[in-house]
């Protein structure tokens, strides 16, 4: 497997194809959607849920055509793997990416496990290869990660305006981020409230 390059993409508002009908077509379809994801699904037998999708969704209760991904930006395949390579073949003619669910070998992108919490998006992938390791590794992330990342979120936000303002250079930012983010905790009561790893040497951060 070739090393991959870590993307977010903007899909609001933008055609995303969805190839395959069942339980995992219904996930990846709720994932779209809360991307905003303008998205069209193709599949001879379409669940229920899929099916109210509602606005933002349009089905065809079909066979895959390759004609169904013209003007997508991205194509999602969650069907057999015979039907998957079929998306793949079409896809590669026309220059998309391709998500093939739980199928490596006809997959050109590959969508992680996420942790969202508040503005910050955190991605784990193992490039397809081990789901389950990924799931892990997101739910320790979001263990460890602080509950008032909000308050994190200000103050990295404040930092940035002042450093912009005074031409602070960027090797220096990084510490004075660390410094700014344990002043939160300066006056709590007691450790317990504290965030362990950010109680770090300046160096570490460099």
């Amino acid at each position: 497997m070739p090393d991959l390059l870590p993307l977010f993409l903007n899909v609001t508002g933008r055609a995303v194809v969805l190839v395959g009908g069942g339980r995992v077509a219904t996930a990846k379809l709720q994932q779209l959607l809360a991307a905003g994801a303008d998205v069209t699904v193709v599949a001879p037998a379409i669940s229920d849920e899929i099916k109210a999708g509602g606005p933002g969704v349009r089905v065809h209760e079909r066979a895959f055509e390759p004609a169904d991904l013209d003007g997508a930006w991205l194509v999602v395949a969650a069907a057999t793997p015979e039907v998957n390579r079929a998306v793949a073949v079409a896809a590669d003619a026309r220059h998309l990416f391709v998500n093939a669910v739980d199928d490596p070998a006809n997959a050109t992108a590959y969508l992680s496990g996420v942790v969202r919490r508040d503005a910050v998006t955190i991605a784990i992938s193992t490039s397809g290869a081990a789901p389950a390791l990924t799931a892990l590794l997101r739910e320790g992330l979001d263990a460890l990660l602080p509950r008032d990342l909000t308050a994190w979120l200000a103050r990295a936000r404040e930092e940035r305006l002042v450093w912009r303002r005074d031409a602070v250079p960027m090797a220096e930012r990084k510490p004075r981020l660390l410094a700014a983010l344990n002043s939160i905790y300066a006056d709590a009561p007691d450790a317990a409230t504290r965030v362990p790893w950010l109680h770090a040497p300046e160096d570490s951060w460099l």
